[in-house]
């Protein structure tokens, strides 16, 4: 695949930056072609799909956002941002797109424009391999788990311990929130936590960097299909996202990202992806 990597620029900025400027008269995507730069806001820190590397931003959803740039003809700049801040900052104008692998769901389908899925993912629940107290998720009654705060995994990990609860035990030691994904895999490999709730794809990419450090005890949500996420009035952007994305799905090119970066393949449809009431 050719990549407009020349023109990729990676910042980091802070969210107190001003909005974009221009006024969108013929819609977002032409004022992006006018402007010459598309700016994207993506949390690099949920490895494959988006990390860094040698200081660069790198991972399955880069090379897809390298694919849709190029079709765009315009420059690249990428923001690595907490992801707490990445659906505001949107909102508020900071960027034109959030690149970050998002779960779909009811709540946020009727706030955000989510476009097709580029992959799919449940939350599991990991434990350290030698920790011979948990082997199934009754188990996780009076223990500490942890996951990342305002990420699709926080609700279902809270929804867990409320079924726990039901279910006639204590529940949940505690749920310890933090900013990031990799800092539960520290907090758990360090043993600040007993577990941790992640998504599917980063469990397997973890659990074959560090082999025979963790262990998976179980699902805690079904499926869900990950996508990135616009204003709900950009559709003209969406649309030729989608687009994209649709290319590279028919070439067979989404699948070779697929099996480059997770090993696996996973669902994308073009349609019915979408809850009810969704933008």
């Amino acid at each position: 695949m050719t990549r407009r990597l020349a023109a990729a620029m990676i910042t980091t900025v802070p969210l107190f930056l001003g909005t974009l400027s221009g006024v969108k008269a013929d819609g977002l995507l032409d004022e992006i072609k006018e402007r010459g730069k598309i700016v994207v806001g993506t949390e690099a820190a949920f490895e494959p799909f988006e990390f860094l590397k040698d200081g660069k931003i790198v991972g399955y959803n880069k090379d897809i956002l390298d694919y849709v740039v190029e079709g765009l003809g315009v420059e690249l700049e990428q923001l690595d941002l907490p992801f707490q801040g990445l659906l505001p900052g949107l909102i508020a104008g900071k960027f034109d797109l959030m690149a970050t692998s998002t779960s779909i769901n009811p709540e946020r389908a009727a706030k955000y424009a989510f476009t097709r899925p580029i992959g799919t993912a449940m939350n599991l629940i990991l434990a350290r391999a030698d920790d011979d107290s948990i082997s199934s998720l009754d188990d996780m009654n009076g223990k500490v788990a942890a996951t990342q705060l305002a990420s699709v995994a926080q609700p279902k990990l809270e929804q867990f311990d409320a079924e726990l609860k039901e279910a006639g035990g204590p529940g949940l030691g505690e749920v310890k929130l933090f900013t990031s994904f990799p800092e539960t895999h520290v907090a758990l490999a360090s043993g600040q936590v007993d577990a941790i709730a992640i998504a599917s794809p980063t469990a397997g990419v973890l659990m074959k960097k560090v082999p025979d450090t963790f262990k998976v005890i179980g699902p805690i949500s079904d499926p869900a299909y990950l996508s990135w996420v616009v204003r709900p009035e950009d559709g003209d952007l969406r649309d030729f996202i989608n687009m994209k994305i649709g290319e590279l799905a028919e070439s067979g090119k989404l699948k070779e990202l697929q099996m480059k970066w997770f090993g696996f393949e996973m669902e994308t449809p073009a349609e019915g992806y979408l809850p009810e009431g969704a933008k």
